[in-house]
This record gives structure tokens, sequence and C-alpha cells, in this order.
């Protein structure tokens, strides 16, 4: 019985790491349509999506049908737990890349508003946070994931200077450029709302580790 548990441990963890290279890719898909004005990747991401919530839901029936089976405990059961949260924030953060993709055709047809500089900053932040969760989640490192937590404040810096400067530079002074600013300050917020989910993983990741609760308890962070 423990190998066949062992088994479908094994297989359910490289569903999960499937899944997150689905929601890595469509990260770095939507920000390569936004900078390149591609149309059709956009969609394609958008698409895509289909895939992402299938494997969602099967990793979702197969977490459900091990706790009613093997009734797990301990380490094991923490496994699981963490498995379905990683898997809902993976799905999520690849519905926000389709949002991205979203605002994509909406700023297509329009003359650029100004050059992406800090919108890429951040996509580099959360692709980064998103990697880094996915290597705690596979070697079990919580003192990564808390690496990746403290790293979120980055990103909420970089989201506010956006929005600073597509507000106050921008559609303050011209409201005519909202139609374009607009988009640009959702993408900032989805890919801020990114590396939170990213922050959501590497705290689950502690708590499966070391059965500490550190969300909500950042001041827990730095270890002990």
């Amino acid at each position: 019985m423990q190998r066949h548990f062992d088994e479908e441990l094994s297989a359910l963890n490289e569903k999960i790491l499937r899944m997150a290279t689905l929601a890595q890719v469509s990260i770095q898909k939507s920000i390569q349509a936004l900078a390149d004005r591609d149309v059709e990747l956009a969609r394609r991401v958008i698409d895509d999506d289909a895939d992402v919530d299938s494997l969602e839901n099967g990793i979702d029936d197969d977490v459900f049908n091990m706790i009613a089976l093997h009734q797990p405990v301990a380490s094991d059961l923490r496994f699981l737990t963490t498995a379905l949260k990683v898997n809902a924030d993976l799905e999520r953060i690849a519905d926000l890349s389709v949002d991205i993709c979203q605002r994509v055709l909406e700023l297509a047809p329009q003359p650029l508003l100004k050059p992406l500089i800090d919108i890429p900053k951040l996509s580099v932040v959360a692709q980064d946070m998103v990697k880094k969760a996915i290597d705690a989640f596979i070697k079990r490192d919580a003192e990564l994931a808390r690496r990746v937590c403290l790293s979120d404040t980055e990103a909420d810096k970089l989201r506010d200077l956006i929005q600073d400067e597509l507000i106050n530079k921008y559609m303050a002074k011209d409201p005519g450029s909202s139609s374009r600013a607009v988009p640009l300050l959702l993408i900032a917020r989805y890919l801020e709302r990114i590396c939170d989910h990213a922050t959501n993983i590497a705290e689950d990741i502690v708590y499966m580790v070391e059965a500490k609760v550190v969300k909500h308890h950042h001041e827990k962070l730095e270890g002990e």
C-alpha cells in the first residue's frame, strides 16, 4: 500500500511541475506579446489556458482521491494540502497572463504611449519569483521560499512607480491618453498579483516543510 501511495505522490509531483511550466510559459509569452505587439501570440496564450484549466481539475481530483483512499497524516498530508493550494495559485497565475494578453489586444491597434521600461522589469521580478517558488517546492527548501516572500516588496515598489508615472505624467496631463495608459496600469497590477501568488506558494512551502504558518506573520520569515 505504501509503495502505491509513494508512486501516486511522485505522479502528482510531476503534474504540479507540468502545471508550473505551463504557468511560467504563459507569463513569458504574454510579456513577449506585449513587447512585440503580437496579436497572434496573445490569442494563442488565451486559447492555451484551457489546457491549464484541465490540468488544474485533474490535480485536484488526484489529491482528493489520495486523501480519501490513503488518509495520510503529518508530512504527507501537508504535502497534499499544499499541492492543492499551489495548484490553485499556478492556475491563477496563468489566468493573469491571459488578462495581460487581453490588454495586449486592446493596445495593439493604438500607437505606443511610451517605451516599455518598468513593466518589463516588473515582469522579470514576477518570473523570477515564480521560478524560485517552484524550485523551493521541488527541493523542499524553506529558506528559498522565505526569500521569495521577501522579494514581494520589490514588486510592490515597481508597480507603484509604474502607476505614478502613468497617472501623473500622462493621464493627468492628457486625459485622451487614458485608452493607452489604463491597459498598461492593469498589466502592472496583473504582474504584481502574479508576484502575490508566488508569495502564497512560498508561504505554503514553509508550512509544508516546517509546519510553521508564516502567512500574515512575516516577522517569521527571517527564520529562527
